[in-house]
């Protein structure tokens, strides 16, 4: 079945799927998706199937519904399209997307040999490289804090910090009466490397700066998230 990426300033923070032939939009609770952003109406917009075509249809939202970057009433959806709410995202993931067939340059054959010069050789050899890099495994290391483990691996695409049942990585507040939000942060492993970004804003503390939006972490860094002071580091992952 297809599925929904919602994305908050470009890192994926949920997956939904689009298991039924309608889905509701907004910030009020009786939304099946509920983006909890001021900026999102409470009945923001409606994501439909209708015969064999998926439609994203704006419910007179104050701020607009947005399909890859135009505002819209009403539009289809095709593969990877982005429906924008305000600082969020839905990104439309079809089940098979018809493949593109890539043309042959220049009239050759498909099975032609393409011949690269020196400098292009290096490029490709290059990025090899630094994809060799990102290869490594993303630890978090537990500096400060009561924590039910001193050590978390990185070993999905999204990690989640905060004060929930439903996260990897369950931290506390900061003093005896203060709790921390349910979702403070998360970790996204990216090609460029591990991205934190802050779901609870300025709430995450990296290398002592508050974080309004999302950071590339390095090897190193130490992040704050109430009373629990964190290391993150980079090590070899282990062999398949």
């Amino acid at each position: 079945m297809p599925k929904l990426l919602l994305k908050f300033n470009a890192a994926v923070i949920k997956e939904i799927a689009f298991d039924k032939d309608s889905l509701a939009v907004g910030r009020k609770p009786d939304n099946d998706v509920v983006v909890d952003n001021p900026a999102i109406s409470g009945h923001h917009c409606r994501i439909s199937k209708q015969g064999g075509t998926y439609f994203v249809e704006d419910l007179e939202s104050t701020n607009g519904t947005y399909v890859n970057e135009k505002r819209i009433k009403k539009a289809g959806l095709h593969h990877n399209d982005v429906v924008g709410l305000a600082k969020h995202a839905l990104v439309f993931i079809e089940d098979n997307p018809a493949p593109a067939l890539p043309a042959a340059p220049d009239g050759r054959s498909a099975d032609a040999t393409v011949m690269m010069s020196p400098e292009k050789q290096a490029e490709l050899v290059a990025a090899a490289s630094a994809s060799a890099a990102n290869s490594k495994l993303g630890v978090i290391r537990v500096l400060k804090g009561v924590m039910a483990e001193s050590e978390y691996e990185l070993k999905g695409m999204s990690t989640y910090i905060g004060n929930s049942d439903r996260v990897q990585i369950r931290i506390k507040g900061g003093g005896f009466f203060s709790s921390a939000p349910e979702v403070a942060a998360s970790i996204h492993r990216k090609s460029e490397g591990y991205v934190l970004v802050a779901v609870t804003q300025g709430y995450p503390v990296v290398n002592g700066r508050k974080v309004a939006a999302n950071v590339l972490l390095n090897d190193g860094d130490f992040i704050e998230c109430g009373g629990t002071t964190m290391q993150f580091v980079l090590k070899e992952a282990p062999a398949a």
